[in-house]
């Protein structure tokens, strides 16, 4: 696969189905279904693409009406310029004269809506920015107007001196490029502020005059084929492009197309640059006129050659399916088959788009059959690949993921292949360190190649395993499932293949341009044309082939034997890889290319059960194959999923794509081929024999099915029985077997009746020969409980009692599935089911029920111990007990009051069924007590079990703890009463000390001084203490804490407005200097909380005691630090002597 998202593949992707001629024509604009052509005599003819409304045909296939909708008529001179606003739909032309209008659409025709002539010079290029609001509009003579959609003039302004040619705003509106008439792109604002020249890299060592041929700036409205993609593509005249990532990009992708170009666009994803214009041609002395498509990347997707003389414009159709051509006086219209990401695997649909509001890919898992869709996003996805049951994603790694260990051989893997089931479920992933620029897989092997070398990874599917044991059949693998080969190794088959990647990083002169595989072959495509054909699971170089073309797409058929190839062009050819014919040298050789050869082919899928049969898309016709005979097209344009059973499944993915997702199973078409079609007809309209004899000339199990069918709608058992043995069909043989030994007729019309699922028809005819019975065993085995229950009660009988039970019970099981409880009830009391009753119940909350139900079961009943543990995790209590005791589990009822904390219970319990336990949980039941307080409760307990001794104790325990309350709370009032006293002097003591700290220069102490001061408001005016707490912490570069004794000055209510005017001022002044962060933070934090638990203070520092030896003054209880009460004779607070 290509590494485009939406790339082209080659010269097959293109299909020129209708030419219009219109006079003069000199610029095309495509705008979705509408197409705008410009002619030189000053008219406009804007054109409707209308596609009928054809249930059976959709997208490309369906027939298009190209009518001429409306002329605009307003221009004198030749329409020059021409844009379209998507958003609001308007189109903005402009003429030779200078002459701008705006046209809109309106019931279906086109008026003006606005005019604008600024007489002085003519327009060169006219831009709309990503939104629609803004349009630039460029003069010839250097002047610039921007304008918005309602016609208003945002700003202009005149470029002196500069000749300007085109203009292109950034995706974020925020930048304009000016192309100059010499070449030169200078980058501007929005404001219209010059910025800066941009390098052109392209232009390096180019000599001569060059002019810009056009720049295109995709601004993401599909999202983007990776994060970072290139976008903004600027092509010169002489053939020499760069694709940028943004306007500064110093490193652009480069490219020379070798043409002259006239006109370079993106298509509406982003994903294909289209650049048209003229080139050489090798064998003609006249140009050819040329389009060249190219990935954001620079790589080069196909190229499109028009007939004509001169080519003047091209455009895209909205969805990017079409493109128009403008030569001469003609419009060429192509259409494009985009590469997609997909692949189809058991019933599912996997394809992946972007999005532009996510960078990652948006994979889609979409469930055919089931109409399920399972949505998974992938980072950088390069492919996805899909084989039977699986599918694998091949994107690059993710930098920020770890790799175990086991999921990497060497070190810097930066890809991974991910194995996925059909829901997206990753099962293995593997990390290489290989480009998978190549990914083929077979029901065994995946297959990846870079240029260089392919790497084969033998892979393993555990079915019915849990996570665990999958876990550790990864871990315990054997060496060897995974190796790399280079493309010029010649392996023998033996293990010689090992996991190196050193050769992926070896050159090749021929390089990998296509691989594919099958269970026993790989083959792997040179750019030579060279074919190597190796043998599978043991990679060995069986064969060599040598061919004129360079393959873009191989297909082996179901038995190896044909090679089918798709070239870069679009040619499909066939090889016979195992015929042996005689060369021109007489000499015998290996391999045949086959004498059919098709152009413009982009599809083409083998048949799985068939190794002659193949299905090809040409155009938008699909092509069936038998033996390299055609039969008769079918008009479609979708991709083919799978060819089986002489049924061609295709999707219609460009409709799909419109509307990702919701994808409609409309989108899913089924083809029949001609023999099935035939088949069928011969057996409608002519007869069974004469179909019969058709099917034995053209033999396929899917005819003789369909014969074996046909003649059981007949009773045509022998036929049906030869029918079924050619198709090898062991149950129809069965039950043919079984229809020749009814005697009745209607007893077989309706065994046949439900052999083809027309249960309804087949038990009508089993009513009406009143064999009911037969009727029950039909949706029995269906599993329609709903109808038996039914057909039960138009009966009697006793056998039936069991049966209705069951059917009562079943349906129960079915409202229980689907959690409808009330309705599972009705139908478990008439089945009797009391397990699946007491279930409903608990779920429904209905505890009375569960009650009921628990009272009317039978003592050691062996529900009862199920229906407790409900009443336990309901919390109630009483209703379990009684569940318990009823089975005789007294040591569970026990155990349950505890759990509930119905201790009173608990015991009462142990006493009267004399358990052994009874100590243990009356100390239990104390503790309980204890830890709520309720001491003289757990007293009572003791008491009332003759507990008397552990009452005795616990009485002694509680009076001595009320005797330390008691001392504790008079202590602690005197303390009270102590600590009130001296507050006053406190607050005193230490405003002082912190004023004497800082003059001394202790500016870290008085800090800690001045803190404790906001304890003291009500004694010292709060200005007071916050002034010189600013102070402080200013000294001590705590700006922080300065910070708040700020915030607290200003927003003192006894201040003067002009005071607390000086206070900000100073505020300002002080912290536009520094940071208001405190620089030693840790140690003012204790500080800073405050509140109560705080550390005892030393008066003679003011920093908390935290040692345990310190001084305590007898008379006003105050504390000293034991280093520091050495310096004094008296108490630093109240004076008195030191004892």
């Amino acid at each position: 696969m290509r590494p485009s998202g939406g790339g082209c593949q080659g010269d097959r992707s293109f299909q020129e189905p209708r030419v219009l001629a219109i006079g003069g024509l000199e610029e095309v604009s495509c705008v979705g279904l509408y197409l705008l052509a410009s002619s030189s005599r000053g008219s406009q003819n804007v054109l409707l693409l209308e596609q009928e409304n054809d249930a059976k045909l959709r997208g490309l296939a369906a027939p298009s009406n190209l009518s001429m909708n409306q002329t605009l008529e307003g221009h004198s001179g030749s329409v020059q310029v021409v844009t379209w606003n998507e958003q609001y739909q308007k189109l903005t032309t402009s003429d030779q004269n200078g002459l701008i209008i705006v046209w809109m659409l309106y019931k279906g025709s086109w008026y003006e809506e606005m005019i604008n002539n600024r007489n002085k010079s003519v327009v060169r290029s006219m831009s709309w920015n990503a939104d629609g609001q803004k349009i630039c509009i460029v003069y010839e003579d250097g002047a610039v107007i921007v304008g918005s959609v309602d016609g208003n003039r945002i700003w202009g302004k005149d470029l002196k001196g500069i000749q300007l040619c085109h203009v292109a705003w950034s995706a974020d509106s925020k930048i304009l490029l000016f192309g100059m008439a010499n070449g030169e792109i200078h980058i501007y604002d929005n404001q219209g502020n010059f910025i800066m020249k941009m390098k052109l890299n392209c232009l390096v060592n180019v000599t001569g005059a060059v002019s810009i041929a056009g720049i295109h700036w995709y601004h993401g409205t599909e999202g983007y084929v990776e994060p970072h993609c290139p976008c903004l593509a600027i092509c010169f005249d002489n053939g020499r492009c760069q694709i940028m990532r943004h306007e500064n990009d110093q490193n652009p992708v480069l490219i020379d197309s070798g043409m002259y170009v006239v006109s370079i666009q993106w298509n509406h994803t982003g994903s294909v640059l289209a650049v048209a214009g003229s080139q050489k041609a090798i064998t003609q002395d006249k140009d050819v006129n040329t389009v060249q498509f190219y990935t954001p990347f620079g790589e080069h997707l196909g190229t499109l050659k028009i007939p004509g003389k001169q080519m003047s414009a091209l455009s895209w159709e909205g969805g990017g399916l079409k493109i128009a051509l403008a030569v001469d006086s003609f419009i060429y219209f192509a259409n494009i088959r985009p590469d997609y990401k997909w692949g189809y695997c058991s019933n599912t649909v996997v394809y992946a788009y972007t999005r532009p509001d996510r960078p990652e890919y948006c994979v889609i898992f979409w469930d055919t059959k089931n109409n399920e869709k399972y949505v998974k996003y992938v980072k950088s996805l390069i492919s996805i690949t899909t084989c039977g049951d699986f599918c694998v994603l091949a994107t690059k790694a993710d930098e920020n993921h770890p790799q175990e260990e086991n999921e990497m051989e060497t070190f810097g893997a930066t890809f991974v292949l991910v194995l996925c089931n059909s829901i997206g479920t990753p099962l293995d992933p593997k990390y290489i360190d290989l480009v998978p620029l190549f990914v083929t897989m077979t029901k065994t092997h995946v297959i990846a190649a870079s240029k260089e070398a392919f790497y084969t990874w033998q892979y393993r599917v555990a079915k019915k395993l849990t996570a665990l044991e999958i876990n550790q059949i990864t871990r315990s693998r054997k060496e060897g499932r995974e190796r790399i080969y280079h493309v010029d190794d010649t392996p023998s088959g033996s293990a010689d293949g090992v996991l190196d990647y050193s050769k992926a990083i070896q050159g090749t002169r021929d390089p990998i341009c296509a691989i594919t595989a099958s269970d026993k072959t790989l083959i792997v495509s040179r750019e030579s044309g060279t074919i190597q054909r190796y043998s599978l699971p043991n990679v060995g170089l069986i064969q060599k082939y040598s061919l004129d073309c360079r393959a873009y797409q191989l297909s082996l058929n179901c038995n190896s034997s044909r090679l089918a190839i798709i070239d870069i062009s679009g040619v499909l050819t066939f090889f016979d890889l195992d015929a042996r014919v005689t060369d021109s040298t007489g000499q015998q050789v290996i391999g045949e290319l086959l004498k059919l050869e098709r152009k413009d082919v982009w599809d083409m899928k083998w048949a799985k059960d068939n190794p002659d049969l193949f299905a090809m898309m040409e155009k938008t016709r699909m092509y069936v194959f038998r033996n390299l005979d055609p039969e008769e097209p079918i008009q479609t344009s979708g991709y083919i999923c799978n060819f089986e059973d002489l049924e061609i499944k295709s999707v219609l993915l460009d409709e799909i794509l419109k509307n990702p997702e919701y994808p409609d199973k409309d989108y899913i078409i089924n083809f029949e081929i001609r023999s099935l079609r035939d088949s069928r007809a011969l057996i409608e309209k002519v007869g069974i024999e004469d179909a019969s004899q058709f099917i034995e000339d053209n033999p396929h199990p899917r005819l003789w099915r369909l014969l074996a069918e046909a003649a059981l709608q007949k009773l045509d058992l022998h036929t049906a029985e030869q029918a079924f043995v050619r198709c090898k069909d062991y149950q129809g043989i069965k039950f043919v077997k079984r229809l020749g030994n009814l005697q009745s007729e209607s007893m077989k019309q309706a065994e046949v009746a439900a052999y083809f699922g027309r249960f309804e028809e087949a038990e009508r005819m089993y009513l009406d020969m009143d064999r009911r019975d037969l009727a029950i065993g039909l949706r029995l085995k269906l599993g329609d409980w709903f109808r038996v229950l039914q057909l039960l009660k138009t009966g009697s009988g006793d056998a039936d009692d069991s049966l209705l039970e069951q059917a009562h019970n079943a349906i129960g099981d079915y409202f229980a599935d689907r959690q409808k409880w009330l309705n599972a009830v009705q139908y478990y009391v008439q089945g009797r089911n009391q397990e699946r009753l007491a279930e409903c119940y608990y779920m429904l909350e209905d505890y009375e029920g569960l009650e009921n139900l628990a009272n009317s079961l039978p003592e050691n009943h062996k529900l009862l111990p199920e229906v407790a543990q409900m009443f336990v995790r309901a919390g109630m209590c009483e209703q379990a007990v009684t569940a318990f005791l009823k089975c005789n589990q007294p040591k569970a009822a026990v155990d349950t009051c505890v759990h509930l904390n119905r201790w009173n219970k608990a015991v009462e319990l142990a006493k009267s069924h004399n358990m052994k336990e009874i100590g243990s949980l009356l100390a239990r039941y104390a503790s309980h007590l204890l830890e709520k307080n309720k001491i003289l409760d757990a007293i009572e307990l003791y008491r009332k079990a003759s507990y008397f001794y552990d009452a005795a104790k616990l009485m002694f325990k509680a009076t001595s703890a009320l005797a330390g309350l008691l001392e504790e709370e008079v202590l602690s009032t005197t303390s009270r009463f102590t600590d009130n006293a001296w507050r006053g002097a406190e607050a005193y003591h230490f405003f002082i000390l912190a004023q004497r700290q800082l003059y001394e220069g202790y500016v870290d102490n008085a800090l800690k001084t001045a803190l404790h001061l906001r304890d003291y408001e009500d004694i010292i005016p709060a200005v007071e203490i916050y002034s010189l707490l600013a102070l402080c912490a200013c000294a001590s570069r705590a700006f922080g804490t300065c910070s708040k004794a700020f915030i607290k000055l200003e927003s003192l209510e006894t201040l003067s407005s002009e005071q607390k005017q000086q206070y900000e001022n100073l505020a300002l002044e002080i912290f536009t200097k520094h940071t208001p962060k405190d620089n030693r933070k840790s140690e003012l934090d204790s500080f800073l909380e405050g509140g109560e638990g705080k550390l005892p203070t030393c008066v003679a520092t003011g920093n908390p005691v935290t040692e345990y030896q310190f001084w305590t003054c007898s008379v006003c209880k105050h504390c000293v630090l034991a280093q520091e009460i050495s310096n004094y004779n008296f108490c630093p607070l109240c004076h008195s002597a030191v004892g």
